[in-house]
């Protein structure tokens, strides 16, 4: 792989995949990354090894250069079948379970936000995915992390569980079908406050899912649909 992609201001990147030799430019990024949050909550970081375990086979890793620099990068994950699995939280069968690959990390530079690269390179990686082997796209985000909520839900997700990850992190499940290309058609929708945790578990638990979001006045909801 090795494709160029232009951004709105003109300048010009190529999206190569990576390996294991770019591993110190992808550690410094997400250093400079986590250094421009606002608040820590809204990124997962992965240590060396699970980035070198993604590079060496355990997923895919792409990234964006501009010039001789790396200003982005997006990976997926094969994850390990454990009690933590999303697609159990997700409602999959067991015989599904190594069907699934995670959306995982994403990094874009703060210098060259704005340019909706998060979104780019997660429609990249996807087409990237090997779908005789994988039928399901699962990933996590906070509650509030209204970028990568956008992300996830612009790439075709949808949210099917709202519950706590990581130890102590209050996190959305997402799910995506490869396989399934029919739009699905509901004949209910409900929009709930995104800070209304008990009402949306509420109703992920009766069988409605999280198909969009929307912002109202200065408050943030969910879109429901069943």
């Amino acid at each position: 792989m090795n494709k160029q992609l232009t951004l709105k201001d003109g300048r010009n990147l190529s999206i190569v995949q990576l390996t294991t030799e770019q591993l110190p430019e992808i550690l410094a990024l997400q250093e400079r990354v986590l250094g421009a949050l606002t608040t820590g909550a809204f990124l997962q970081p992965l240590i060396e090894e699970e980035f070198l375990s993604i590079l060496q086979g355990k997923g895919i890793m792409i990234g964006a250069y501009y010039k001789e620099r790396l200003i982005a990068f997006r990976a997926m994950l094969e994850p390990e079948i454990d009690a933590e699995h999303l697609g159990i939280d997700a409602g999959l069968r067991e015989n599904e379970l190594p069907k699934v690959i995670y959306s995982e990390i994403s990094n874009v530079d703060p210098d060259f936000r704005g340019n909706g690269l998060q979104s780019l390179l997660g429609e990249r990686i996807f087409q990237e995915v090997d779908t005789g082997r994988f039928h399901y796209i699962c990933a996590t985000v906070a509650p509030f992390n209204i970028a990568s909520l956008k992300d996830k839900f612009g790439l075709g997700m949808e949210i099917v569980a709202l519950k706590v990850k990581y130890g102590n992190m209050l996190r959305y499940v997402f799910l995506k079908s490869i396989a399934q290309a029919e739009k699905k058609h509901f004949a209910e929708k409900r929009l709930i406050g995104m800070e209304q945790t008990e009402e949306q578990q509420r109703y992920l638990q009766e069988g409605w899912i999280g198909t969009g979001m929307e912002k109202r006045v200065d408050k943030w909801f969910v879109c429901y649909e069943r």
